[in-house]
């Protein structure tokens, strides 16, 4: 009897997780091209460079020269490459993108441009092992990240 509840209840468990799963599917990316998935897998990348270089430069891990720099360095690597994935017929949903990036695209290349030399410069601290010069840098780049976002993204 008590395995029989119990394999009802496990049965239950089961039917209520795919449920749940079903009403919180993500919406799927429909573009021919899959850029809206492109994209958001780059800003992954980017997440995953700068987030160990933001504990350095908050002193909540240990500054090590050489792995910084090579954060610093897939960083600017990576930050070249999603703005290919913001195409005229890009924005549909479920983007994160205001509709500001393809009505200004002037402003939306702007804020790129400032991201990147944010980053030329976080390499180049990097380089110097100055621990305050990384913290600077580090710096500018997520406030570069936040402009772009306050501008440009939905929250």
């Amino acid at each position: 009897m008590v395995r029989k509840g119990i394999f009802c209840f496990a049965l239950m468990v089961v039917f209520a997780s795919a449920a749940l799963t079903a009403c919180f599917e993500p919406t799927k990316d429909t573009h021919p091209n899959q850029v809206l998935t492109k994209r958001n897998a780059l800003f992954k990348q980017f997440n995953r460079a700068l987030a160990p270089m933001t504990l350095v430069a908050n002193e909540r891990s240990n500054y090590v020269k050489d792995e910084f720099l090579v954060y610093a360095q897939d960083l600017e690597k990576l930050s070249t490459k999603p703005w290919a994935y913001f195409p005229a017929d890009g924005n549909y949903p479920p983007t994160h993108a205001r509709p500001v990036v393809w009505s200004r695209p002037a402003e939306f290349k702007d804020a790129q441009e400032k991201f990147q030399a944010s980053v030329t410069q976080l390499v180049t601290a990097a380089h110097t092992g100055d621990l305050k010069q990384v913290q600077v840098a580090v710096y500018g780049v997520t406030t570069s990240c936040k402009a772009c976002h306050r501008n440009f993204r939905f929250e």
